[in-house]
């Protein structure tokens, strides 16, 4: 019986070295066949397949903004020779039945007049008709034409209500704006050209302003260090069109009290908020000498229209103060809309976008 049972034990160790090298790799294949197949087709349910609008407007985590930057990643500056602004002669007309708004606000202002309070100014302004974007035949250097009609504040202050019911039950958003173009929209609903402008000390600290509760759009928000609306009766000599750069000279001198030589200018983008309807071209100063005391101890001595900002904050212009400034609680809920973009703009433009968005994915995982 030994023998045997030895006999028995020697076939069947051939028996199972024989299974092994015939059918354990096979089979072994075969799983790991099939955990492949059933992860694949774990990812193919998670990742199914999705679509979305080309143009998304400006987030940074929890901050979601209307500013859809149309042209310029803030790396590069726009060239100043390949902006073209162009003046049409018509002037722009709002529809009839919205000329009615723009005649309440015409006596509101008589009304604030005869009261002896500071009526509504109706001064003469641009409306967009058209912004087009192409690229040099060289380069690819952005080639800018915009194409403006004139227009005036009372025109502006009516089309900025875009929500308010027509005769017919309609809005102006409902029946001028599609959502599926954006850049696509009446000269009367797009009645506000303006630079903004986000202003740098010689101690790298970035001015932010908070405007004033005295003014009539956006009251109290936090915004860009500087901004100025084209204005046909400043801006325009004669017939000729307003030079961008000149007006973000403007407002530096009359927001700040800056001179053109104490500070480089660069244009970093064209944006669009897209909620209101507002074009801007966002701008980058860096003051030349002047620190973040001295702009103080200059606008104590006096400055043109000191009654639009109400406070002005100083933040170290680095990305990680920027960015943890903007997500403050008690700024996230009150930024001018196209503000945020700005900023960001100017830091990818002193930093560069791949260390500015390597910052902002840190800080805003940790939120």
């Amino acid at each position: 019986m030994g023998g045997i049972d030895v006999a028995n034990g020697v076939v069947g160790a051939v028996i199972g070295m024989l299974f092994a090298v015939l059918f354990q790799q096979p089979l072994q294949d075969a799983w790991f066949r099939i955990r492949r197949r059933s992860a694949s087709a774990l990812r193919s349910l998670r990742s199914r397949e999705e679509s979305g609008p080309a143009w998304r407007t400006f987030s940074l985590g929890p901050l979601q903004t209307s500013a859809l930057i149309v042209e310029g990643d803030g790396e590069t500056p726009i060239p100043t020779e390949t902006i073209f602004v162009h003046v049409l002669d018509e002037d722009v007309r709002l529809p009839a039945d919205m000329e009615p708004w723009r005649d309440e606000i015409a006596t509101e202002s008589e009304r604030l007049r005869a009261e002896g309070r500071t009526p509504l100014w109706n001064g003469p302004r641009y409306a967009v008709e058209s912004f087009d974007i192409s690229r040099t035949s060289l380069d690819e250097t952005p080639e800018v034409h915009l194409r403006l009609r004139p227009t005036d504040y009372y025109t502006f202050l009516a089309a900025q209500q875009l929500d308010r019911r027509l005769p017919d039950g309609a809005t102006p958003r409902s029946r001028y704006l599609d959502p599926e173009q954006p850049l696509a929209a009446p000269a009367f609903l797009q009645c506000s050209f303006a630079v903004n402008v986000a202003v740098v000390t010689a101690d790298d600290m970035l001015v932010v302003s908070r405007r004033s509760e005295r003014v009539r759009m956006a009251p109290g928000v936090w915004n860009s260090s500087v901004n100025e609306g084209l204005s046909r009766h400043i801006d325009s000599s004669g017939r000729s069109a307003p030079d961008l750069h000149a007006v973000c000279r403007r407002g530096m001198r009359e927001e700040l009290a800056l001179e053109a030589h104490e500070y480089s200018l660069d244009l970093l983008a064209f944006v669009l908020d897209v909620d209101k309807r507002h074009w801007s071209g966002h701008y980058f100063a860096r003051l030349k000498e002047l620190r973040s005391s001295d702009l103080q101890a200059r606008m104590s001595r006096g400055v043109a229209d000191r009654w639009e900002h109400q406070t002005i904050d100083y933040v170290p212009f680095r990305p990680a103060p920027v960015i943890k400034y903007l997500l403050r609680e008690d700024r996230i809920h009150r930024w001018a809309p196209l503000a945020p973009a700005l900023f960001h703009l100017a830091l990818v433009h002193a930093y560069s976008r791949t260390s500015v968005e390597r910052v902002e994915a840190q800080i805003v995982r940790r939120l």
